[in-house]
């Protein structure tokens, strides 16, 4: 399948590459195959109206118009309507004397208000000559000649300045045409052939001995339509703009010059091989790709596992990444395009290497969008899967959670106007704070808008700044008083002002507090009469338990007793202690809930005292199937706590570890100091399935054995955790299966 999954790509990638070559060759035969298909260079637009057209122009330039330039003002005429069109150019003599004023009263005005009297004086100088040139330009008609003939003669010296500047490249391209051409009117030749011992004649421009050969007439014209500055004045000046020359232009075989026309022609040619040699590959290229695209059935079939993958993926990310490709792919196509409509561009580097590489993109998008367009197709030939393509889709996921975010919008619009009040006022807030910005920024349009924003901020904007204010600062002594409520510190009720949803919010708050105050009475009172229950019941118990173990002992000393009574007694005895103990416990619980425990700390080392615990323990621990596992840092660990107390933790979790703990396993105690803590971690496994709920463990006649297989009050870890509250402690309990594992944080001595 991996062979074959391979060889499909591959068919697919190369059917790509024909097709895109195939393109770019239709797209350079539509751009540049009339440009190519000509004879040669010189039947080209490029060499028509570019090298060609540029030679007869400037032939015309130097040839037809062979004047100097002295010549040429020699020959400057001044009509008499020349003179008239001058004087009245601008209007009558009133017309334009009044125009001067007006445009120089400004400035002398501008130049008197800021003191400048010189400025002045020198405007009014120059208007008064203004004045002065336009009374005599009605007054004498030799004056308004002179004028006109001065602007001639500048018009001639800017027409022979420009006409030199052409002449270098006159001269090149001499070097590349031979022209020879007669004025019909004077029969006066212009050429360029010279050839040694022979006269110059039109006969010598041949077929044969041109590469290029034509029969012209030329005219004025030529130089009117090129881009020269003043060319048509000044032939108007001193020539004859029906003058025109006749004859043969030709580009000789044997032409030369470092930028000679044959050497153009022979790149044409190359380039002429070059592109229809390609052209016609492409259009191979494309046929080909055609005939294996429609051939490659089986590629199809061996894509399928590929398909699975893909069919993964939603159905609007799958269309999303096929525009992509498309786009991508596109934009790659109309680059190409771009850049094979420049023949320059095509054979330059630039071309042959990020082309390449253009191509290799634009055609592994095709073969990718293909494979999509063919997978897409069958998924959504089957139109009973579309609905559970669109369920499944990023856009229906996006369009769910739209939903559900406007109607949880809706919801909290409901609820805005469940006190229909409070929502008028929100309403009306979000009006109000929006037409307060919309007249922010008609201030901006127009100053007009200023007094009605001030008009409005005083009379609405400050009045209702200050009541969201005052409702703000309300909310917030409400959190305030919540967030006491819920730490248990019931502080005075809240102060109640007006009738809104807050307030109302307020006083039940407020209900809420005097119900928590009775609560926490009734509920101390309660505790108060447990523990004085506890208390008076122990103690009356203890008298007569006293009795029964101080008889039994008299009892188990008589010598004459048969076994049966020593069994029973034996029972009496050993359930009394059980009874003394569970007494002791329910006192000393009962001691530490009332608060009447007093604690003797002094310093203890807990390393050793953990030792100790363990050793009272050593007979026990020798004789059960737990192997113990006990670490500790190098002692001592000193901490300031009552030792006895303390002893009395240990003991407790080292006996319930003893009782509860699966036969044959490991117990893992370990003692170790962080961060001024020192940390006591006791770990076994439990042979009794617990609970996950490890906070029931700590409630007073709770065991791990819920069956009450084995002897024990219920209260060693209630009392354990006491102790080590008392001494600013924490007993935590973690468990996970059957692993139990309890740990204890005590404060210690730095």
């Amino acid at each position: 399948m991996g062979t074959r999954w391979k060889s499909s790509i591959f068919i697919i990638l190369t059917c790509s590459v024909l097709f895109v070559g195939g393109f770019c060759g239709i797209i350079l035969l539509s751009n540049n195959g009339w440009y190519y298909a000509q004879k040669d260079y010189f039947h080209t637009e490029d060499f028509q109206y570019g090298d060609l057209e540029q030679f007869k122009q400037l032939v015309v330039m130097f040839e037809l118009n062979d004047v100097t330039l002295e010549e040429a003002k020699e020959k400057i005429t001044v009509t008499k309507d020349e003179i008239e069109e001058h004087r009245y150019r601008y209007g009558d003599m009133e017309q334009q004397v009044e125009s001067i004023k007006e445009q120089y009263e400004d400035l002398i005005q501008q130049a008197m208000d800021r003191n400048e009297q010189q400025v002045a004086d020198a405007y009014t100088k120059e208007r008064d000559n203004k004045i002065k040139d336009i009374t005599k330009n009605f007054e004498s008609d030799d004056y308004v000649k002179n004028k006109i003939i001065k602007e001639k003669e500048e018009i001639l010296d800017t027409y022979f300045e420009e006409l030199e500047n052409y002449r270098p490249q006159f001269e090149e391209l001499q070097t590349m045409f031979q022209y020879y051409l007669k004025d019909p009117d004077n029969n006066l030749v212009y050429t360029n052939l010279d050839i040694p011992g022979k006269k110059p004649s039109v006969d010598q421009i041949t077929n044969e001995t041109s590469l290029y050969l034509e029969s012209v007439t030329l005219h004025n014209g030529f130089i009117i339509n090129y881009e020269f500055p003043g060319s048509e004045d000044a032939l108007e000046i001193f020539g004859d703009l029906d003058r025109q020359l006749e004859g043969k232009i030709g580009v000789p075989k044997l032409a030369s010059g470092s930028h000679s026309l044959l050497d153009r022609n022979e790149q044409y040619k190359k380039e002429q091989l070059i592109i229809w040699i390609v052209i016609s590959l492409s259009i191979l290229s494309l046929i080909l790709s055609l005939i294996i695209a429609k051939r490659a059935k089986k590629t199809w079939a061996a894509l399928s596992n590929w398909k699975r993958y893909y069919n993964r993926i939603p159905i609007d990310a799958r269309i999303g990444l096929l525009g992509f490709f498309s786009i991508v792919t596109i934009l790659m196509m109309i680059s190409l395009v771009q850049k094979i409509h420049y023949i320059s561009y095509i054979f330059s580097f630039y071309f042959s290497i990020f082309t390449v590489i253009e191509m290799i993109v634009a055609s592994i998008g095709i073969a990718i969008i293909v494979i999509q367009v063919n997978f897409l197709r069958e998924t959504l030939k089957d139109w009973r899967n579309v609905q559970d393509l669109w369920e499944k889709s990023l856009s229906y996921k996006l369009y769910i959670m739209l939903k559900r975010v406007v109607l949880k919008l809706i919801q909290n619009l409901k609820e805005a106007f469940l006190d229909q009040t409070t929502g008028t006022q929100l309403i009306f807030i979000f009006g109000m704070v929006f037409i307060l910005g919309l007249m922010g920024i008609m201030v901006f349009l127009h100053p007009i808008f200023l007094f009605f924003y001030i008009l409005i901020l005083v009379s609405i904007g400050i009045p209702l700044g200050n009541v969201i204010l005052k409702n703000v600062g309300f909310f917030n002594r409400i959190v305030e008083n919540t967030n006491e409520l819920a730490a248990g510190n019931l502080s005075k009720d809240l102060e109640i002002t007006g009738n809104t949803a807050l307030a109302t919010l307020a006083e039940n708050i407020n209900v809420l507090k005097q119900g928590v105050k009775h609560s926490q009475s009734e509920q101390a009172k309660s505790e108060r009469l447990k523990t004085e229950l506890i208390t008076n019941v122990s103690h009356d118990l203890r008298t007569p338990l006293t009795s029964i173990i101080t008889y039994t002992e008299l009892l188990k000393e008589k010598q004459k007793m048969n076994d049966e009574s020593a069994a029973y007694l034996e029972i009496i005895d050993r359930k009394s202690k059980r009874l003394k103990v569970l007494i002791e416990d329910l006192f000393e619980v009962s001691k530490m809930a009332s608060g009447n425990i007093e604690l003797k700390k002094e310093k203890v080392d807990l390393v050793q005292l953990l030792q100790q615990a363990l050793g009272e323990y050593d007979d026990m621990i020798h004789e059960s199937s737990l192997q113990f596992r006990v670490t500790h840092i190098d002692p001592p660990v000193h901490a300031i706590v009552d030792g006895q107390k303390l002893w009395r933790v240990f003991d407790n979790l080292i006996g319930n570890i003893l009782k509860y703990s699966m036969e044959n396993s490991r117990v893992y105690i370990n003692l170790s100091v962080e961060n001024g803590h020192a940390i006591i971690a006791f770990k076994n496994v439990s042979k009794y399935e617990l609970s996950e709920n490890s906070d029931e463990l700590f409630e007073r006649f709770k065991r791990g054995d819920t069956s009450r297989h084995t002897e024990g009050s219920g209260l060693g870890l209630a009392i354990a955790q006491s102790i080590i509250e008392l001494h600013n402690g924490q007993l935590e309990i973690e468990i996970d299966g059957d692993l139990f594992k309890i740990i204890i944080f005590l404060p210690i001595e730095e």
